[in-house]
């Protein structure tokens, strides 16, 4: 038996949303995990500061895809400045599972890669504890 968690993120690591390519993206962005093989790149349309759309491509685990998929349905429409203060903790609610530290890696990938597109498009340096 599975629990409704669970459930969701293989909905989204079988059904992903906004996966595909930006061809007009103001941001393109990719890193990937070397423990385990996650690759994830953002392509991000900006407007006035807003994320107007996005889009994922990647391949790895379930955690890593479903975690870009869930990150892409939660910014379209949030201010840059607002995705910023996006956390770790943000992310572990929305994926709603304990992870182990392993796992911890593959779903924060996509925080990672969204973070360092958005701080190099507005010309700012991310901090290592982001």
């Amino acid at each position: 038996m599975t629990s409704p968690e669970l459930e969701n993120i293989l909905d989204h690591y079988r059904n992903p949303r906004n996966y595909g390519e930006l061809p007009d993206a103001d941001i393109r962005v990719k890193d990937s995990n070397p423990l385990c093989g996650d690759v994830v790149e953002m392509h991000i349309k900006v407007r006035d500061g807003v994320v107007e759309d996005i889009r994922f491509r990647g391949k790895g685990c379930a955690i890593s895809q479903a975690s870009a998929s869930m990150l892409t349905e939660r910014v379209r429409g949030m201010r840059l400045e607002d995705i910023k203060s996006i956390d770790r903790q943000q992310i572990l609610d929305m994926l709603g599972i304990e992870l182990s530290p392993v796992r911890l890696k593959c779903a924060l990938l996509s925080l990672k890669v969204l973070k360092v597109g958005v701080y190099g498009y507005l010309g700012e340096k991310l901090k290592p504890e982001e």
